[in-house]
């Protein structure tokens, strides 16, 4: 049966019908172009009939009139052409699923021409010979081979065109001239009308064969995907009657309940599915959703349903409707199932790795986050309180830097233990990222409870690890933030926890912070400073200031420590303490350092030839590997001895190792400058690092120096003894915050090379620092 033609089949062009242009889909038109060409092969043998016959008809209608051996020669050539047209059509092979290319349909243009110009001959030779009723027996016979033409011929429409359009001219030529004008017109209205019909024949076999190789494209995915169904036995069809028991029971279904069909027939459904749990009646939820879908007689889809069978949980997915009969009658339900066990599982690996993180197996940010959401909607919804923890490891960085990152992944692992084993069913632990971590208290009531929980961390992690035959010592800051009081979404009550845990470790690591709402301000303060520190260079908002350093012994000036300060025109003077740390942070610190660098020495260049100039240098920028270029350049421009510049570092450089801080430090060295270590004993300095590197003097921090003033043993016995190390390692001693004559005193009897403090002066403009200068000159020139 011809399948029927879709009425909402795309319009063909003119164009693709002539083959004078490719359709969309180049591999469809080639199969119609190939039915269309076998089509004008079954009927070859129809149009040779009716030219021969046509030909003997006119033949005897003009051998009265015309020269008997002009007819024959006429007809010869009309034979020829007829018998010519056929064998070229005849042998066109069936195409069965095959192609045809533009151009086999275009050449059937030159049969359409070739019987044109035969047929055209006879009315354009013989119609002056011809009385009226031979001429209508001629015409008669012309329009009969046309209409036989527009049979034959129609599906290759450039044939059908090309015969009838010229034939109908070749017929109507003659008639005209007779003035025969009403002939002439009906002639070529009936070759439009022939045309016309010939190309909605030829439009409807495209369409039809269009149809055709759809429907057989679809049957052939149906098939495919029918087969790949057998194949992988994944799905099911059920079915059960009104009383939901099963009836016909196919044979993967019964196979997938470990049944037999006979036995599964007539068995409840709902009792298959339920298994070992239908006789105590602890139904899982879905399939009591399933049950009420059953009652109410509804159409359901995609219902997940935990089975047991053979002792193992499987998770299927049905599908169903209702059936009813032409009547109305509730037959049942008839519908198909999956076992989606494995897609299931997949799925909950893929959740896992999205939720949980890969290192630790702790939940993730996302995870944690949406632990905290439900955590305040549940506090919301009770009038209590959650609480979020933030952690940050000390001296994590340390252990990455000196011992490798699998070290340092190894030893996050042994965190995550350790926090892990500290939490109960109020808390959920995670992992937010590098060596930060995340607490969700569910019920925070209790601040005490919450506080003893952070230093509970804080003692537990600073605990000695063992890892890889290493001893590690980390450390934990802390910081806590409480619902609604520090904020009542997730994303406010991780912000009030981050700056508590910022202000934790700005005081040094180690500790426990509660969010306050001034940490906010200081944030807000030290964004404002941020963004205003990035063009204060520029700007020329920076100076320096000089302090003098004086020999212990005399009081003799032996040069300056240059101080960063900034003056601010709307903010007014900005201390070190408020913006060094953000340039460190902010990467500022290195265009910063360049110029303090650059800048003093220029100063010092202006100065007497004994005075040297100190330059505090952070351990940022002993990371960056042009800070050797940057010194180096700086005394080549202002042609300032290397021996006159010294460089303070402090003892954080030395927990950097694994950065090259100190080969950076060691090639300075080489240029001649010298080394002095700042704030020495306040740090996490080993005394190995004085004998390895080459420090020309050692700074007593300015806490000692008060402490032992005081009278405090310990703070005078340190510095008894620092005094005496630098002697003995051929170290000068400068004692920082001398601002009584009791301190000078003190530090004088204890051995101190030089001394730095109030007492000589604060920390100076260049000018009055040069005035400084010019007295001491002054007094040495007096003496």
């Amino acid at each position: 049966m011809t399948p029927p033609i879709p009425s909402s089949l795309p319009p063909i062009p003119v164009a693709t019908l002539l083959a004078l242009r490719e359709g969309e889909d180049a591999q469809v038109w080639g199969r119609i172009r190939a039915a269309q060409l076998f089509a004008g092969r079954e009927l070859a043998l129809f149009l040779l009939a009716a030219n021969l016959i046509g030909a003997a008809l006119v033949v005897m209608m003009l051998s009265p009139a015309v020269a008997l051996w002009q007819l024959l020669a006429w007809a010869a050539f009309l034979a020829a052409a007829a018998v010519g047209v056929a064998f070229r059509r005849l042998r066109i092979p069936e195409r069965a699923g095959g192609t045809a290319t533009l151009g086999d349909v275009r050449t059937t243009l030159f049969d359409g021409l070739a019987l044109a110009m035969a047929w055209g001959a006879a009315p354009l030779l013989f119609a002056r010979y011809t009385a009226p009723p031979t001429e209508l027996g001629l015409w008669m016979v012309l329009s009969v081979l046309m209409t036989a033409a527009a049979l034959a011929l129609a599906p290759l429409m450039l044939a059908t065109l090309a015969f009838i359009g010229l034939l109908a001219v070749a017929v109507a030529i003659p008639l005209i001239f007779s003035h025969a004008y009403v002939a002439a017109a009906a002639t070529t209205m009936f070759a439009g009308l022939l045309i016309y019909a010939s190309a909605i024949r030829a439009r409807g076999f495209a369409a039809l064969h269009l149809s055709a190789l759809t429907l057989t494209e679809r049957d052939e995915t149906v098939s495919l995907l029918l087969r790949e169904f057998e194949e992988s036995r994944a799905d099911w069809l059920w079915e059960i009657d009104a009383a939901r028991r099963i009836v016909r029971a196919s044979s993967r279904f019964a196979n997938a309940c470990r049944l037999s069909p006979a036995a599964i027939n007539g068995m409840p459904f709902l009792q298959v599915l339920a298994g070992p749990t239908w006789e105590a009646g602890n139904f899982a939820a879905g399939l009591r959703q399933l049950a009420e879908k059953l009652k109410q007689r509804e159409s359901f889809r995609d219902l997940a349903l935990p089975i047991v069978v053979d002792g193992e949980e499987r998770w299927w997915e049905i599908a169903a409707s209702p059936r009813y009969d032409p009547a109305g009658t509730f037959l049942g339900f008839r519908g198909v199932g999956s076992d989606v066990t494995e897609q299931r599982a997949s799925a909950d690996r893929i959740n896992r790795m999205a939720r949980f993180d890969t290192l630790t197996g702790l939940p993730n940010r996302l995870h944690v986050n949406e632990a905290l959401s439900r955590a305040l909607s549940d506090a919301e919804r009770w009038r209590s309180r959650a609480a979020f923890m933030m952690i940050d490891l000390d001296r994590f960085k340390a252990v990455n830097d000196t011992l490798g990152h699998p070290i340092g992944d190894r030893l996050l692992g042994r965190v995550s233990e350790r926090l892990s084993q500290l939490m109960s069913d109020n808390e959920l632990i995670g992992r937010l990222g590098g060596d930060e971590f995340a607490v969700v208290v569910r019920d925070a009531s209790d601040p005490q409870r919450v506080e003893r929980l952070a230093r509970t961390i804080i003692d537990t992690l600073s605990r000695p690890y063992e890892v890889d035959q290493h001893t590690l010592y980390i450390g934990a800051s802390v910081g806590v933030a409480t619902s609604p009081r520090d904020g009542r979404t997730a994303e406010t009550l991780i912000r009030s926890a981050d700056l508590a845990l910022y202000r934790s470790k700005d005081r040094g690591g180690g500790v426990f912070h509660a969010y306050e709402p001034q940490l906010h301000a200081d944030a807000e303060e030290r964004r404002v400073l941020e963004l205003e520190l990035r063009q204060a260079l520029e700007r020329g908002q920076l100076a320096l200031h000089y302090q003098p350093v004086v020999e212990a012994a005399t009081g003799a000036l032996r040069g300056f420590e240059a101080l960063l300060r900034w003056n601010h025109p709307r903010l007014g003077p900005i201390g070190p303490d408020r913006f060094v740390a953000i340039a460190e942070e902010t990467r500022l610190i290195s265009p910063i350092g360049e110029w303090v660098a650059r800048t003093a020495c220029e100063e010092a260049s202006r100065w007497p030839g004994d005075l040297r100039v100190a330059v505090n240098v952070s351990p940022e920028q002993l990371t960056n590997p042009n800070f050797v270029t940057v010194i180096a350049s700086a005394l080549a421009q202002s042609r300032l001895p290397a021996e006159r510049l010294e460089l303070e570092v402090t003892e954080g450089v030395f927990m950097r190792e694994g950065t090259g801080a100190t080969r950076v430090l060691e090639q300075v060295l080489d240029l001649g400058v010298r080394l002095s270590l700042d704030d020495f004993g306040t740090g996490y300095s080993s005394l190995g690092y004085l004998s390895r590197t080459r420090f020309s003097s050692i700074k007593i921090d300015r806490s000692f120096v008060m402490s032992a003033a005081r009278g405090v043993a310990e703070s005078l016995a340190i510095i008894h003894a620092v005094v005496a190390l630098a002697r003995s390692l051929g170290m000068a001693t400068t004692a920082e915050g001398v601002e009584t004559e009791a301190e000078l005193a003190m530090v004088r009897e204890l051995g101190c090379t030089n001394i730095q403090g109030y007492y000589f002066g604060r920390p100076l403009p260049v000018g009055e620092a040069r005035e400084i200068i010019r007295r001491s000159r002054d007094s040495a020139r007096a003496a």
